[in-house]
């Protein structure tokens, strides 16, 4: 099968020929339909994520078709056409049992990094980390957009529920330009809130204003919080979600909370951050960290796609062979919305 290929941490992909998967005892192998290129691909592709062993096959966000399964596996076939459940996890201890399996006690890494991924013709996970797509969801003229579901649309869906997003709300999304911030900002917008949309691209904020955002806020251009307090007239936000997350925008958000405001931070830098206890206190913040989503938070998603309620913003399609120049552009924060891998 044709793949491109991680070989040494921060080189560029190998183009190789390699053999075609077979599935073991609970596996399932898929044909890889299209992929998506994000951040999250991204950061692995230059080196930046550890407990990497080369070499390596990146990608996890998945349109597939099964094409062979291993003993044991009951609930997929051959033909079914499917995504990927990013985490592999063991279904079996109190945080799997509870729907909460991002918290895995027993986690056992990620597809595209501990297990190899979708830049290739086929991919072999556990049989449990492959999702059926629904079948109103039209996958067959829409590859590109599908694939991306299950993080793109699944990760803000989470976020929604985590953050108790209510209509009429005012919502702020830091990072609103990127991958899934962008996706964030029409979730919320779903939710029925008042979204305001910061980032420090012209070009991506107008497209934000596009899809459904109320205001927007130049971050490099003007001060954040004092800008936020203005546009709430001095209420203050109830929710902000940073997918930048670094001190500055932390501390930021969280000065502009207001009475009961939630604070999401989704990781990005991971910077540390001063708050006010007594503000804390005083207003009964909630600080809330979000990690990805449930298998049951992507198949709710997919449904959300099929059903017309939401759709994802796929802008750029690349050749397998072409990947590098995909991720040429994610280093440099060139993409609005989302790029896709096409087999």
């Amino acid at each position: 099968m044709r793949a491109m290929l991680l070989k040494e941490k921060g080189k560029p992909f190998v183009f190789e020929d390699l053999p075609k998967p077979t599935p073991n005892e609970g596996e399932a192998v898929a044909k890889i339909i299209a992929t998506g290129a994000g951040l999250t691909i991204h950061h692995t592709r230059m080196g930046r994520t550890p407990d990497i062993k080369y070499p390596l096959i990146v990608g996890h966000e998945i349109t597939a078709k099964i094409s062979s399964v291993g003993k044991g596996v009951k609930n997929l076939k051959e033909g079914d056409a499917v995504t990927a459940y990013f985490y592999v996890t063991c279904g079996e201890c109190k945080w799997c049992r509870i729907n909460r399996e991002t918290l895995c006690s027993n986690f056992l890494g990620y597809v595209g990094r501990q297990i190899q991924g979708a830049y290739a013709e086929y991919i072999k996970l556990p049989a449990r980390n492959f999702i059926k797509l629904p079948e109103k969801l039209n996958y067959k003229d829409n590859p590109a957009e599908v694939a991306v579901i299950c993080d793109a649309i699944a990760t803000p869906y989470k976020v929604t529920r985590r953050a108790k997003i209510a209509p009429l709300e005012n919502v702020a999304v830091i990072g609103a330009g990127g991958g899934v911030g962008i996706h964030m900002v029409m979730m919320a917008k779903r939710a029925g809130a008042r979204v305001i949309a910061i980032d420090i691209a012209g070009e991506k904020l107008e497209k934000c204003k596009e899809i459904g955002a109320d205001e927007v806020i130049d971050a490099s251009k003007e001060n954040m919080t004092s800008s936020l307090i203005e546009m709430t007239n001095g209420d203050g936000l109830d929710v902000a979600i940073d997918f930048v997350s670094t001190s500055q925008t932390i501390e930021s958000a969280t000065q502009s909370l207001g009475i009961g405001g939630r604070f999401v931070t989704l990781g990005g830098a991971g910077q540390d951050f001063s708050a006010s206890a007594r503000e804390m206190v005083q207003k009964e913040l909630e600080i809330i960290g979000s990690r990805y989503c449930t298998k049951q938070e992507v198949i709710e998603s997919l449904e959300l796609v099929a059903r017309g309620d939401v759709w994802p913003l796929v802008t750029e399609t690349y050749k397998l062979e072409d990947a590098e120049k995909a991720h040429d552009r994610l280093e440099t924060g060139s993409i609005l919305g989302r790029a896709v891998i096409m087999m």
